[in-house]
């Protein structure tokens, strides 16, 4: 397990980059975090993090595009507008949680 420092704060990560330990996240490291893909954070975002963030302390693992959108209610198209390319795998990451499964 490898640590680097992010927005001061040393954080555990796996060898692609990923929060190893979800409760070293906070919102400001999620801003850090989406800065360093690209991404600025508006509201619409936010609902997505604390979606995917409540989903993982209640099933532990992380949800998939599918599900945010069926159980969170957030349009796939939606997910892809907002985190281009791989939304799962940024959301994710800037979330502070594994790389959900099936994401390559």
């Amino acid at each position: 397990m490898t640590t680097t420092t992010i927005d001061g704060h040393d954080i555990h990560v796996n060898d692609e980059g990923f929060m190893t330990d979800p409760s070293e996240w906070s919102e400001s490291l999620a801003t850090s975090l989406a800065a360093q893909i690209g991404i600025e954070l508006t509201e619409e975002h936010w609902k997505a993090l604390r979606f995917v963030r409540d989903d993982f302390a209640k099933e532990g693992e992380t949800a998939t595009l599918r599900r945010i959108n069926v159980v969170g209610g957030i349009p796939t198209k939606s997910m892809f507008v907002l985190f281009p390319q791989k939304p799962a795998k940024k959301l994710a990451y800037v979330a502070g949680l594994p790389k959900p499964r099936g994401c390559v």
